[in-house]
């Protein structure tokens, strides 16, 4: 499990305020709203902090001189003042979460959009799950500890203030004995908000890992089971369950001695009024009134001052999840455009790579000095072991990552001076493994290509051979795909994969041995598909399958991030050369089948 470093206590201060002041930015959008909903935060503690005061003076002024008409005229005076109170009080809630779900929401939505625009090298060194429950998890904790309670801090800080100027008003002797359990109080807190703090994090973190095993395991059931790995994956997650366990259990107990903490300070706080305004009573120091003002005073400081405690304890977490999440927030975005990007104009088909190096890891080259040019029209096929680079090639090409040295152009044109959704969208591609994504079969098929009409999305599904399949589904073009294509096979979902790169028209098309692990009679109808398909445009195909390839234009033979050989599958042929060797060893593996 990864850990976390320690951090001091200026620290952790330092990084919780910019933490906040950073979330409070999220707050401008609402500027009107926000003096209306402290206007309303002031009335229900104007109204809180009021009631003692009158109720202590009634005892002097009304009860004591035996005046029930003026009692009444009291009453009716704190019911309309408590009455303004409840409305102004619930005008606040409605009005501050009004304010925080908006912006809970704006904050989701900027981690969604920021996830859809990390650059890939991002997602090799990370979870989806742990992404999932930054934006689940760590959004609902910050929901929790603001959106439900800050209306109510508000509220507290308005009526403590209120009410330790009232105390001081009509008493300053009792004022300041009351207030002497302050700095304990805040030594109190402040002790428990560290230790929470730590806590805190450690759940965060956790959760993140739970969420990412989660995810990683349910997307996997199948090969588990297969595997026989069900059993080691319970023991896995039952570590990772087990250690957010522990991670909220001690955060569950530092908040359990927390509360009683303070209410034991809330009773010292009233002994010491009760005995001292007693003895200021018995002595005519002050009045019945007075003491009894304080007393129901002294209730009501210690109460904001806990519910302000209990937030700044429970706000710890929520400044752990907003840290996690600022984080990501702060990760550097997809390759940007040059400032000066220009639209990439209508694509010919001819690409060329100038001794082109690049390494994932920047200490560590995949390509070294890679040099290829493709005419328009023309079928590169690029074949050799794992981890040669092909995939790479194609990743430069779509412009994923930029090259370390040298250049990719494209029709002479260098596309790091073109804006990638320009470049992108001339572009096809067809891998592999497909994914397909939960909506309808027509929607799958415009998925590069939302605007296109029916009428283009079948005929799309027509060139790509899937057409009879799709009107033989319940609903035909609007039958519903579950996760991943279900329940298409995986041939089917190579043919709708295709009719989406059809659909696009783009004139280059980069395929990755879109025919293995299906059926003959699929794979005839993919390798037709494919034929119609690559008409005209420029093509890199991945071949796994060198019998796959023995129609292209070129082969390229790539071995650790060089092109080795290069020529027709006939010329390599006649060099008995690597690609030879490789060609008759797979012609002997399937002659032997």
């Amino acid at each position: 499990m990864r850990g976390t470093s320690p951090v001091g206590v200026s620290e952790q201060a330092t990084n919780q305020l910019s933490t906040l002041q950073r979330f409070i930015q999220y707050l401008r959008p609402y500027r009107k709203e926000i003096p209306i909903a402290l206007t309303l935060v002031l009335i229900g503690a104007s109204t809180l902090a009021i009631g003692p005061f009158l109720l202590g003076w009634s005892i002097d002024y009304l009860i004591a001189k035996k005046n029930l008409p003026g009692l009444l005229w009291l009453l009716a005076l704190l019911a309309l003042i408590y009455g303004i109170g409840v409305w102004a009080i619930r005008g606040q809630i409605i009005r501050v979460g009004w304010i925080m779900q908006r912006l809970l929401a704006q904050l989701r939505q900027d981690i969604f959009i920021k996830i859809q625009s990390l650059p890939l090298s991002f997602f090799d060194r990370s979870e989806a799950g742990d992404l999932m429950s930054r934006l689940l998890n760590d959004v609902s904790t910050v929901n929790q500890a603001f959106g439900q309670t800050i209306a109510q801090m508000l509220g507290n800080i308005f009526s403590l203030i209120g009410i330790v100027i009232a105390m001081l008003a009509i008493n300053l002797q009792l004022g300041l004995l009351s207030n002497l359990v302050v700095p304990m109080m805040i030594f109190t807190t402040s002790l428990f908000a560290r230790w929470a703090r730590a806590r805190f994090r450690v759940t965060r973190q956790t959760i993140g890992e739970l969420s990412a095993k989660l995810e990683e395991d349910i997307s996997s059931v199948r090969e588990a089971q297969a595997f026989n790995r069900v059993q080691t994956n319970i023991a896995e997650f039952d570590i990772l369950n087990a250690a957010n366990r522990d991670a909220n259990v001690q955060a569950v107990i530092i908040t359990a001695a927390f509360l009683p903490s303070i209410d034991f300070l809330n009773t010292l706080a009233t002994a010491g009024v009760l005995a001292y305004g007693g003895y200021l009573a018995v002595t005519k120091a002050a009045t019945v009134g007075v003491v009894t003002s304080f007393l129901l005073y002294v209730q009501q400081f210690f109460r904001p001052i806990q519910i302000l405690s209990q937030f700044y304890t429970q706000a710890q977490s929520a400044f752990a999840g907003l840290e996690r999440i600022f984080m990501l927030l702060d990760e550097p975005s997809q390759l940007q455009d040059a400032p000066n990007a220009t639209e990439m104009p209508p694509i010919q088909g001819e690409v060329t790579f100038e001794n082109v190096k690049f390494g994932y890891n920047p200490e560590q080259l995949v390509l070294k000095g890679v040099n290829l040019h493709a005419y328009p029209g023309q079928m590169m096929a690029l074949v050799g072991p794992t981890g040669s680079g092909k995939s790479t090639i194609i990743n430069l090409i779509l412009r994923f990552y930029d090259v370390s040295d040298g250049a990719v152009k494209i029709d002479g044109i260098d596309i790091r001076s073109v804006t990638q959704a320009s470049l992108r969208r001339q572009i096809g591609i067809v891998l592999q493994d497909n994914i397909l994504f939960s909506g309808t079969v027509a929607e799958n098929i415009a998925f590069g290509c939302p605007q296109a009409t029916q009428a283009e999305i079948e005929a799309a599904a027509q060139l790509a051979n899937v057409h009879e399949l799709i009107t033989s589904l319940p609903q035909g073009y609007s039958t519903q795909l579950g996760e991943r294509g279900a329940p298409l096979s995986q041939g089917q979902r190579q043919l709708v994969s295709i009719a989406r790169a059809v659909l696009i028209n783009p004139r280059i098309l980069i395929l990755d041995e879109a025919t293995s692990s299906i059926d003959t009679r699929t794979e005839a109808l993919v390798q037709t598909a494919i034929a119609r398909l690559l008409q005209g445009r420029t093509s890199f195909v991945i071949a796994h399958r060198l019998s796959t390839v023995t129609q292209a234009d070129q082969v390229l033979v790539i071995q650790q991030g060089q092109i080795v050989e290069q020529g027709t599958h006939a010329q390599l042929i006649d060099q008995q050369g690597v690609y030879a060797n490789l060609y008759a060893l797979q012609l002997g593996a399937t002659s032997n089948l």
